[in-house]
């Protein structure tokens, strides 16, 4: 299996972005991602799924999952352990996606 640092790594460089602000289809916050120490990969992962995708959908949410490799396992063991893994769980659960606003 591929480990989440080996797949971070080919995924396009995200320092430029600041924060990520994640919505709900009736648009209430979902989440907040700020670019600091201990959530610089979930900035990373979060906007490449946006440039993919356009928002937070359910493909989307499966990516992430995939991208997230051994802590994807660990979220599923430890709710709550992994916040912005957790998302993707209830974007994939409840099929809502989320809107996706990066500030620079």
């Amino acid at each position: 299996m591929t480990k989440f640092s080996e797949i971070l790594a080919t995924l396009e460089p995200a320092d430029h972005v600041q924060k990520i602000e994640l919505f709900n289809p009736d648009g209430t916050q979902a989440g907040l991602i700020e670019n600091k120490p201990g959530s610089q990969g979930s900035i990373k992962v979060y906007h490449h799924l946006w440039k993919k995708y356009g928002s937070i959908n359910t493909d989307a949410a499966k990516d992430g999952l995939v991208i997230y490799a051994e802590h994807t396992s660990d979220a599923e063991s430890n709710a709550g352990k992994h916040p912005n893994i957790d998302r993707l769980f209830t974007v994939i659960k409840s099929n809502n996606p989320l809107t996706v606003k990066i500030d620079i």
